[in-house]
């Protein structure tokens, strides 16, 4: 992952001719493809064995197969806009955002970033035996965040993930309790809080609107909202179309890894659910 000088900016500028003076791009996608291999059982005994192997002798089981997920997509995001990724499961959309936050490198073609990318996913990893609080403090400087910051936005954190609410955990004190008492919904509600609680240049969410109550839900869309304003770029995956209309202004569809359409949301949403 290549970070966007300013003159190289100015170059992605005149190179697309379509970029409004002052419309700064964030991300360039610029004719990606995303490989990866996916091993099969093979015959060694036992897969932690047989991949040792495999590195030692840096040779590829016959149960290798190469999955080419990310074909030949080309895309530029831009300051203050709220990007949704839409298409059928397999089609590519959480391996996009992963290349973009610099996890998966392109098999060819290249991603340009302007600022610091972040993903935040379901999935991300916090700390099950410590708790809430201190996954809390970790996440945060983990997000370049200082001590002092985390303090003085610890009880919005908190607060806006509702997981302290009457009902949410043990007498309104979940954040208090290790993180592997947390139910999937709250753990994701506390993940988002954490990531949101700062302005991010290049911000990936996957699937988090999908967790918690209609309430937090708003208030995520809400934020959302705020983030663009503060000339941030959201990128969000969701298969809640709602979500993606309330959410983005600018919609990527994929589909077996290649891009479909990009476009106005409320266009691209609607072919999108025609081709159901």
């Amino acid at each position: 992952m290549a970070e966007l000088t300013k003159g190289r900016v100015e170059a992605g500028r005149a190179e697309k001719g379509h970029v409004e003076e002052g419309h700064v791009p964030t991300v360039i996608a610029d004719n990606v493809h995303i490989v990866y291999k996916v091993h099969g059982a093979g015959s060694g005994r036992g897969s932690a064995v047989s991949a040792l192997s495999r590195i030692v002798r840096r040779t590829t089981s016959a149960g290798t197969r190469e999955v080419h997920a990310v074909k030949g997509v080309t895309f530029v995001a831009h300051e203050g806009e709220a990007i949704g990724l839409i298409g059928s499961n397999g089609s590519g959309k959480s391996t996009l955002l992963r290349a973009i936050a610099g996890l998966l490198p392109p098999a060819s073609g290249r991603v340009y970033t302007h600022g610091q990318p972040s993903l935040l996913g379901v999935n991300a990893a916090m700390m099950n035996d410590l708790t809430g609080e201190r996954n809390v403090v970790l996440g945060g400087l983990a997000m370049g965040m200082s001590r002092e910051e985390i303090r003085e936005r610890y009880d919005g954190i908190v607060d806006f993930s509702g997981i302290n609410e009457k009902g949410a955990g043990v007498e309104g004190s979940s954040i208090s309790l290790p993180m592997r008492t947390y139910s999937s919904g709250m753990a994701a509600r506390l993940r988002f809080s954490i990531a949101a609680a700062k302005n991010h240049d290049v911000l990936m969410i996957d699937e988090a609107l999908a967790t918690g109550d209609r309430s937090f839900q708003k208030r995520s869309e809400a934020r959302i909202r705020e983030l663009r304003k503060e000339a941030g770029t959201v990128f969000l995956v969701s298969h809640n179309n709602k979500s993606i209309r309330d959410t983005c202004n600018r919609v990527l569809w994929l589909e077996k890894g290649e891009l479909v359409m990009d476009g106005p949301t409320d266009e691209v949403v609607k072919a999108y659910e025609a081709s159901r």
